[in-house]
C-alpha cells in the first residue's frame, strides 16, 4: 500500500518549514472535516469578528475590511446552501474555509485573517459557540418534556397510587406527586444548562493565539462581545487548552439521559400486563415481527438504552482529557465527536419521549385500588400513635404487630376489628380508623414537599413559575 507524501500541500495551514507534505496515512488520520464541518458557520462568525479587530488595530484598511466581510458573507451563504463543501484535501473546517476565501478574494486578502489567531484559539471558541447554541435547543426540549409531565400531573390531580421504595408497596401518594418527582430533576438540568452557559459566556478564548496571546494589538474583549460572550479568557494558555466546558456539557447531557431513563424504566414496568398502570398511544409504540399481539414501549426502551450511550460519551471524553499537558494537544481533536453525538442523541430522543409522555393514559381506577395494598397504611398507624403520645420506637413495633396479624389471617389493616386492635395494644383505640384510608393518609402529609393535594397543587404552580 502506497504511503507517499504530497509535496504541494495545497490546503495545508502549516507548510513552510517542511521539505515535503504529510504522508497519505497521516493526512487521513489528521482529517476532521467529516465531523467538524458543522462548525463552519461559527468559524465564519469568528472570522468576521477577527477581521473587525484587525481593522481597528490598523492591520486591515477600510477597503480590505469591506471586501473581507462581503467575501465571508458570500462564503457563509454557499456553506449553508451546500454549494461550498469541504474537499478531500482539506484537513479541517478552518483549512477548507480559508481555501474558500482565497478562491474568492485571492491569496493576499484571503490570507490576511490568519494574522493574530491560531486554529487552537479558533476551535476553542467555535466549539463554545456551537455548544451554547445547542445547549439552548436541548434546554427547550427538556422544558417541553417538563411541561408534558406537568400537564399529566394537572390532569390527574387527586388520583392516588401506591408509592414504592425498593419497588415494594410503601405509602399511598398522589400520581401527580410521583410525576412531578420526575419533573424536578429535569428542572435542575435546566438550571445546570443555564449555569454552564453563564460560565462559558464569560470565557471567550479568541485572541489567545496558539497559546501565548497576540502581539498585534488586537482586542479579545471586543471579539468576545461581537460573538455574544460576556468576557474573554484571562489566561491564553488555559483558553486554548481547557475543555472542562466540554466535559461539563457532556455531564449535563448524560444527567438528562439518566433522568429520562429513570422515568422510562417505570413506564416500561407500568406498561406490563402485571402492572397495567398506563397505556401508551399507538403512535409511540411498535409491534413484533412474529407476535401479532405485541405492543412494545420502544420509545421508553430506546431512552433507557441511549442513556448508556450518553454516559459512555462522557466517560470517553474524560479519559481523553485526563493527562494532557498544557497547552493544546492534537488529542483534543477527539473532544468533538462524543459531544456532537450527545447533542444529536438528545435532539432526536427528547421530542419522541415528550410525545409519549403527553399521549399516554393512566388507569386511575387500578392505581387507586392498589394504593392501600401491601399494608401501605402501616406508617399512618405508627404516626397516629405518636400523636397520641406514644414514642415512635414503640409505635413502630405496635404497627408491625398489626401487620403480622393481618399476614397470618390474610387480611389488610382496615379489616382488623376494634377488638383486634385492642388486643395488639391498649393505645389502639377505635379512633385509629380515621387514618386507615388512602384519602386520610394522603391528606395528612401536608408539610411542604408532601403528597397532600393542597401541597401538590402548590408544587405544580411552583414548577411552572420556575419554567
Amino acid at each position: 500500500m502506497s504511503d507517499a507524501t504530497d509535496p504541494d500541500q495545497p490546503t495545508s495551514l502549516w507548510g513552510g518549514r517542511f521539505a515535503s507534505g504529510p504522508t497519505t496515512s497521516l493526512a487521513e488520520l489528521s482529517k476532521s472535516t467529516h465531523f467538524d464541518w458543522r462548525l463552519a458557520p461559527y468559524d465564519l462568525a469568528g472570522s468576521k469578528a477577527h477581521a473587525a479587530v484587525l481593522h481597528r488595530a490598523g492591520l486591515l484598511d477600510d477597503d480590505g475590511l469591506a471586501a473581507l466581510m462581503e467575501g465571508i458573507d458570500a462564503l457563509l451563504a454557499d456553506v449553508l446552501s451546500g454549494e461550498f463543501v469541504a474537499q478531500p484535501d482539506d484537513e479541517d473546517v478552518h483549512t477548507a474555509l480559508e481555501r474558500g476565501l482565497i478562491e474568492r478574494l485571492g491569496p493576499d486578502l484571503g490570507g490576511r485573517l490568519r494574522a493574530g489567531r491560531s486554529r487552537n484559539d479558533q476551535v476553542a471558541t467555535l466549539f463554545r459557540l456551537f455548544l451554547r447554541d445547542h445547549g439552548r435547543q436541548v434546554a427547550q426540549l427538556v422544558r417541553e418534556l417538563i411541561e408534558s409531565l406537568a400537564a399529566q400531573a394537572e390532569r390527574h390531580l387527586g388520583v392516588a397510587m401506591p408509592g414504592r421504595t425498593h419497588l415494594q408497596h410503601a405509602q399511598p401518594v398522589l400520581l401527580s406527586h410521583h410525576l412531578l418527582a420526575h419533573a424536578w430533576p429535569l428542572v435542575r438540568d435546566l438550571d445546570r444548562l443555564v449555569e454552564w452557559d453563564a460560565r462559558v459566556a464569560a470565557d471567550s478564548p479568541y485572541g489567545s493565539g496558539a497559546l501565548a496571546g497576540s502581539s498585534l494589538g488586537l482586542d479579545p474583549e471586543q471579539v468576545a462581545a461581537d460573538l455574544g460572550f460576556t468576557g474573554s479568557t484571562p489566561n491564553s494558555i488555559d483558553g486554548t487548552a481547557a475543555r472542562d466546558f466540554v466535559a461539563e456539557f457532556a455531564y449535563i447531557t448524560a444527567q438528562i439521559g439518566v433522568d429520562v431513563s429513570r422515568f422510562a424504566e417505570e413506564i416500561i414496568i407500568w406498561n406490563t400486563q402485571e402492572f397495567g398502570f398506563v397505556t401508551l398511544d399507538d403512535g409511540y409504540s411498535t409491534g413484533s415481527s412474529i407476535m401479532p399481539q405485541k405492543k412494545n414501549p420502544d420509545v421508553a426502551e430506546l431512552a433507557r438504552g441511549k442513556a448508556g450511550r450518553l454516559i459512555g460519551n462522557l466517560a470517553g471524553l474524560l479519559a481523553t482529557l485526563k493527562a494532557l499537558p498544557l497547552a493544546y494537544n492534537r488529542d483534543l481533536q477527539e473532544d468533538k465527536e462524543p459531544v456532537f453525538d450527545s447533542v444529536d442523541t438528545l435532539e432526536v430522543l427528547l421530542p419522541a419521549f415528550t410525545g409519549m409522555v403527553a399521549t399516554m393514559s393512566f388507569d386511575a381506577a387500578r392505581l387507586e385500588s392498589l394504593a392501600p395494598q401491601g399494608f401501605a397504611l402501616a406508617t399512618d398507624i405508627a404516626e397516629w400513635l405518636v400523636r397520641q403520645g406514644v414514642s415512635f420506637r414503640e409505635a413502630h413495633e405496635i404497627s408491625g404487630v398489626c401487620v403480622q396479624v393481618c399476614e397470618e389471617r390474610g387480611i389488610d389493616l382496615p379489616d382488623l376489628s376494634d377488638d383486634d386492635f385492642a388486643a395488639v395494644s391498649p393505645h389502639l383505640t377505635p379512633d385509629v380508623r380515621t387514618v386507615l384510608t388512602v384519602a386520610g393518609s394522603i391528606a395528612s402529609r401536608d408539610a411542604r414537599g408532601g403528597t397532600a393535594l393542597a401541597r401538590v397543587s402548590e408544587q405544580l404552580a411552583e414548577l411552572r413559575s420556575r419554567l
